[in-house]
């Protein structure tokens, strides 16, 4: 929580990684300039977290923020660009660094997490968000909401920058445990003390707040009725509903401001004002609200996007962007942004950068690029008309060491076009008869992308290929694709994975006598199930942080948020394909009630600190198997959370699951 500057560790960090003074070159760490040879680097260089988690561009473009991390040490650090002058350096410890972000050229917010619960106010272990406010002129730290009448010092929800009239402001919700309020406050950025400027309770669902920090429209979510609906202001004060829908599972969601000040943007399923996107995951469309008149008006993407980009500045709507097969790629409203990212393009064709941070006045632009690399960050310098190396996401790793990635598509069994990726190892390029690790993504509602993937690449470099399907289910294929995964737990989102074994094997690619999989969350999930309900397809199975018993994960959510019928179960059930609370039909697709039918040996391993998924569930699953006499192993990891945050238990992931493929599934 508490940042300590001076630490001994923190000298070489910062030396490593922060700015040298150059026309915005950095310097590199120690062995980077050197000559490296193809040789595979150790697993750690995979495992480590990234050398660079946040970077970002002050709002002149003078200065440059960014948490650093060497080895176990995480630093922020902030050098002015011009004269590679080091103005701040501390040790952040062992806090997760969550978020980054400027509050004016002074100021930066970063947000930490930890796993905690708040025993005196019943809220169970979960991952806690807190706020510190770094002043550069003053060389300190506050805690966002200290010492606010009767609040907790923890974020709920985002934080939102503006700046206002009077001068710049940052804005958070915080829980009053005397009212159960959970108002926004506006924080003083000297103290972190909050003073609330909107009243707000638990049925309020979200906010936006114009250009100066005003609340110009909430959305109320009643959970117990799924009644979700748009308030906007009153022309004298308070707010009125606006426009209402029944949403027991997809609510609409707000997107920030809209082109002009007065302007929202919704994703709504609005069949009386314009047709259904076929390239969006859900019934949502993409409109701009006047809250003053309440007219909607659909916004003008050719494609529609899975993230908008805002302005800076001004924090208007300027673009989107959409990930593709073979990147990110933007589409901005705003003219000048579209013509500057127009000429990036240019500039890393085949590339696909992705846009991290700019500068106010859009001359400067952080890029990230991971295409045939491990990830690099460069600095594009419109003024100059040059684009500077800033740094690498993992510097031990040079591009040689890197295996090609190919998109690939295959039928499953009948005949869904299934999306996805071949990783193979650096310096093949005509493959034939290797082994296969199948890693499946989390989610299920998500999905694996181009570019650099470091659990991937760690495999590949190992001597596998690795496939990582897109099965039904996944997002970025449309809504139809989506809902094709309904109720396909352990069915045919199962079989799409294996349906790539036997692609790649009648490719002759793979060997099929070689194949093992691999997954976390729910990934994790498909690797239980691979053994246990699609079995003689793998040798092994490796599971992070994996449910091996549908009907207790639900109830388990059911008791966490104490509602039998919460938005959460009610979406679990959907996807599951139960039909209420308690389905015993879930236990069929249990990896954990199916133990007997396990084919080949599994590793578990799981986070003691998994809010998301407890750790339950791996414990019943190896309890399972030893109970029916089959091979397992269970591997608990000291203070992780869900998704791998701390890098000695990243690492500790990455050197156990090869040593079990490697044991079970020689790649040579």
């Amino acid at each position: 929580m508490v940042f300590r500057s001076g630490a001994k560790a923190l000298a070489f960090a910062v030396a490593a990684l922060v700015c040298a003074g150059n026309a915005g070159a950095w310097a590199q760490s120690e062995g980077q300039g050197a000559a490296r040879s193809a040789a595979p680097p150790p697993l750690e260089a995979y495992g480590a977290t990234p050398a660079i988690e946040y970077i970002e561009l002050s709002p002149s473009g003078d200065l440059i923020a960014r948490i650093t991390v060497v080895g176990e040490t995480r630093a922020i650090a902030v050098t002015r660009m011009t004269t590679g002058e080091h103005l701040f350096a501390a040790d952040v410890g062992d806090a997760k660094v969550r978020d980054l972000r400027w509050i004016g050229e002074n100021r930066v917010l970063v947000v930490t997490s930890q796993t905690r619960g708040i025993a005196m106010l019943g809220v169970p272990r979960s991952e806690l968000f807190f706020g510190q406010v770094l002043d550069l002129e003053k060389k300190k730290l506050v805690q966002v909401l200290d010492r606010t009448p009767d609040v907790l010092a923890v974020l709920y929800g985002s934080a939102s920058i503006r700046t206002t009239q009077d001068g710049e402001a940052l804005f958070v919700r915080g829980v009053n445990v005397t009212t159960d309020q959970i108002d926004l406050h506006r924080i003083d950025l000297r103290t972190g003390r909050g003073r609330s400027v909107a009243a707000m309770d638990r049925e309020t669902d979200d906010y936006v707040l114009d250009g100066d920090g005003e609340v110009i429209a909430m959305a109320r979510y009643v959970e117990r009725t799924g009644r979700w609906s748009l308030r906007l202001p009153n022309k004298g004060r308070g707010f009125h509903e606006a426009w209402a829908i029944d949403a027991p599972v997809d609510t609409p969601s707000f997107y920030g401001m809209g082109r002009t000040p007065r302007t929202i943007v919704i994703g709504a399923d609005r069949p009386d004002l314009a047709q259904q996107e076929t390239d969006s995951e859900t019934s949502d469309v993409l409109f701009e609200v006047n809250v003053d008149t309440g007219e909607w008006t659909r916004l003008p993407f050719e494609h529609h996007p899975d993230l908008l980009v805002h302005h800076p500045q001004t924090r208007l709507l300027i673009g989107g962007a959409r990930t593709e097969e073979d990147g990110v790629r933007y589409e901005f409203l705003e003219p000048q942004a579209s013509r500057r990212w127009r000429s990036i393009e240019r500039a890393f064709k085949d590339k696909a950068p992705r846009l991290v941070s700019w500068n106010d006045d859009l001359s400067l632009v952080v890029v990230f690029t991971d295409t045939g690399e491990a990830g690099q960050y460069q600095l594009v310098d419109f003024d100059r008309g040059v684009a500077d190396s800033l740094a690498e996401s993992y510097p031990t790793i040079a591009p040689e060491q890197v295996g090609a990635v190919r998109p690939i598509h295959y039928a499953a069994q009948d005949g869904l076009d299934i999306p996805g990726y071949l990783t193979l190892p650096p310096g093949v390029s005509e493959p034939s008869g290797l082994p296969l690790v199948v890693l499946a993504h989390g989610g299920p509602a998500s999905q694996d992308v181009a570019g650099f993937d470091w659990w991937a690449q760690a495999l590949a470099s190992r001597g596998y290929a690795v496939l990582q399907a897109n099965f039904r289910g996944s997002t970025g294929y449309g809504r139809d694709f989506l809902e094709a995964g309904y109720g396909e737990w352990g069915r045919k989102m199962q079989t799409d994975l294996s349906d790539g074994v036997r692609w790649l094997a009648g490719e002759g690619i793979i060997d099929p006598a070689r194949v093992c999989i691999v997954g976390a969350s729910y990934g994790g999930y498909a690797a239980m199930a691979g053994l246990t309900l699609d079995g003689d397809v793998y040798r092994c199975g490796v599971s992070v942080a994996g449910v091996s018993d549908l009907r207790r994960m639900v109830n388990w959510e059911a008791r966490q948020e104490n509602r039998n019928d919460s938005q959460t179960v009610r979406y679990w059930n959907r996807f599951m394909g139960a039909a209420r609370l308690n389905d015993r039909a879930l236990d069929a697709l249990s990896p954990a009630h199916l133990a007997a039918a396990a084919d080949s040996p599994l590793l578990l391993i799981h986070g003691k600190d998994d809010t998301v998924v407890p750790i339950e569930q791996s414990r019943v699953m190896a309890e399972a198997l030893r109970r029916a006499d089959k091979p397992v192993e269970l591997i608990e990891l000291q203070g992780e959370d869900h998704w791998l945050s701390r890098s000695v238990t990243r690492r500790q992931m990455l050197v156990e699951t090869v040593r079990f493929l490697e044991a079970n599934n020689p790649p040579r």
